[in-house]
């Protein structure tokens, strides 16, 4: 619209009348009203006045598409990770915003001789740090769209079909991963089809009752946003001055994002009880433990307000017991309010034979999964369900005058500025929705399966080699494991303990550039983490990746064994481990 030459030729004229009756406009306002109708001196449209142009779009757009494809086509050829200096950007780039229009051109040489160095290549296949963050054709594709659209999805009046495919799509992922009726919006249409539904009269104010779903940015959004209910709701019952009573609850390997958010919602530091786990429940969350906790702060005049359980830790996938977890806060009464963080773990749980670690969380009052850890939307895209909507949006409902509309005062249509902290949002279902829709349920599975099967072998190459132990049994796709030497402690006070060596060990892993990985320190435990989940990773990735560990341990174990054995006497199995490798890796490229 804004380049039609019907609009250009009225923005023209109306610019040259403002300077013919005012009489202090020069010269060079003429020509500054005159690229503002669009046009240079010669009469041309110029590109910073004309945004949007379809041709220079196209043409543009076509450079970026092929340089992202060449990305991935090349992206092994990079290091895994970079070896810039902190600040080497600064000292590259102008130190300030440039004047004058550059073209494209020039800014794409130097996203490739300036940023691209400074890039952690995520979607490197030897990417094996921290969980990944998958990405595909139709995520990409579906943030472009998004982008194109431009589109303010904060309520429906704003943006219909932005408010519908998020519910639409929430309803679709909660079914995939089986949640119960009562987090989602369509509860017992499910099964139903469409023409059926059409037939059907519309409830009353269907949409703002019961459960649902959001997508925001992260977890810790979505931590922030059910905190915030539940600590409402609670005070309702108690009256704002108890606010320094209240306590949560998690484990002391719960992600430190629950910490900032109970922080940001009020609830004093010295309230947050971080539960020490062990071991022996594989630093699973124990519900004797979560019991005494709130015994003990009950009779001390505290109020239990909120339990974070985990499926899926950061450190080593250690899934907490939902239904007995439940169970306690539940027979503490008072509506302690039970969250369940899915982040990472609640991705294969599509997949009919994981699904069980979600068991009882139909006693949880909401659950967050990270669709762009597994689900290949690319960062971000965490979507929360909630049981009782109308508790979230008792605390962040907004109503000013100039947001009303026939549509949100009916209460018949769901206002996502009431389910979340800001009220401009992304239309971020539109790539979720294209993800579902090009890659369907089974291949997505697939996906997740795959996955798991490549940590499965790389666990036991890790168990083959007499040198190295798995520290706590793999879930999923990420393996712990470590060196071991019997005769050396945990410890690093004497100088050379098994923590030491590790910490060299990774190291030497990461500053060879072609596998990254990184730790985890649990129970005293110095371990290294390998976590499988890269969207181009490939069986022969994690065989080369071994053989790097095995190389690397090659190198320093001469210098901590100091005659000591390894736990089962084994040394020097490095080339019987290769060849174990590969054929372990190769049994499974055929199944």
């Amino acid at each position: 619209m804004f380049s039609s030459p019907a609009y250009k030729k009225e923005t023209y004229s109306l610019c040259l009348s403002h300077i013919i009756t005012n009489p202090i406009f020069t010269s060079s306002s003429f020509l500054s009203f005159q690229a503002m109708a669009g046009h240079d001196v010669a009469g041309k449209p110029t590109p910073t006045t004309n945004p949007m142009n379809s041709d220079e779009f196209r043409r543009q757009g076509h450079m970026f598409i092929d340089f992202i494809a060449d990305y991935y086509a090349n992206i092994e050829q990079y290091p895994v990770t970079s070896k810039v200096k902190p600040g080497y950007l600064r000292d590259l780039l102008p130190p300030s915003a440039p004047f004058e229009a550059e073209p494209i051109e020039e800014i794409m040489r130097d996203i490739q001789n300036h940023i691209i160095p400074g890039i952690t290549h995520w979607q490197h296949p030897s990417h094996f740090a921290y969980f990944a963050c998958t990405a595909s054709t139709a995520g990409i594709l579906g943030e472009l769209l998004a982008a194109g659209l431009n589109a303010q999805a904060f309520g429906w009046a704003a943006s219909p079909a932005a408010t519908e495919l998020e519910m639409v799509v929430m309803d679709w992922f909660g079914e995939m991963l089986n949640l119960p009726r009562t987090f989602l919006f369509s509860c017992g249409a499910r099964s139903r089809s469409n023409q059926e539904l059409k037939l059907e009269p519309k409830p009353s104010k269907s949409a703002n009752v019961g459960g649902g779903g959001v997508i925001v940015g992260t977890t810790c959004d979505a931590l922030i946003i059910v905190l915030v209910a539940a600590r409402d709701r609670k005070l309702a019952e108690i009256g704002k001055d108890g606010i320094g009573k209240l306590v949560v609850y998690c484990s002391d390997q719960t992600h430190c994002t629950f910490e900032k958010a109970a922080k940001v919602v009020g609830i004093q530091p010295g309230n947050i009880r971080a539960i020490a786990t062990t071991k022996t429940t594989s630093f699973a969350l124990s519900p004797d433990s979560l019991d005494s906790a709130i015994r003990s702060d009950v009779e001390t005049g505290m109020v239990p307000l909120f339990l974070c359980a985990t499926v899926g830790t950061t450190s080593t996938t250690a899934v907490d017991p939902l239904e007995p977890l439940c169970r306690v806060a539940a027979e503490h009464g008072g509506g302690m309010w039970v969250h369940v963080d899915a982040a990472y773990g609640g991705g294969p749980c599509i997949c009919p034979e994981f699904r069980h670690a979600l068991d009882g969380v139909e006693g949880a009052d909401s659950i967050s999964v990270n669709a762009h850890k597994w689900f290949l939307t690319t960062v971000d895209c965490c979507c929360l369900w909630v049981k009782d909507s109308g508790a979230v949006k008792r605390s962040l409902s907004t109503n000013p005058e100039y947001l009303r509309n026939r549509a949100s005062d009916s209460g018949d249509v769901v206002d996502y500025k009431d389910w979340q902290l800001t009220l401009s949002r992304r239309f971020r279902s539109l790539k979720l929705w294209l993800v579902l829709r090009s890659h369907g349920v089974g291949n997505l599975r697939e996906f997740v399966r795959g996955h798991v099967a490549m940590a499965e072998a790389f666990e036991r190459l890790v168990e083959g080699d007499g040198r190295f132990e798995v520290v706590v049994p793999r879930r999923f796709s990420l393996v712990c494991f470590r060196m071991v030497m019997m005769t050396l402690s945990d410890n690093d006070d004497d100088g050379g303990g098994n923590n030491l060596m590790n910490k060299k060990l990774l190291e030497r892993i990461n500053g060879s550039g072609r596998v990254f990985m990184t730790h985890a320190v649990v129970g005293g435990i110095y371990m290294l983490r390998f976590a499988v989940g890269g969207t181009l990773t490939e069986p022969r990735h994690v065989v080369e990746a071994w053989k790097m560990v095995q190389e690397q341990a090659d190198a320093i174990y001469p210098e901590h064994a100091n005659g000591c054995s390894a736990p089962n006497g084994i040394r020097g199995v490095s080339d019987q481990s290769h060849a174990k490798s590969n054929g372990e890796m190769s049994d499974y490229s055929s199944n």
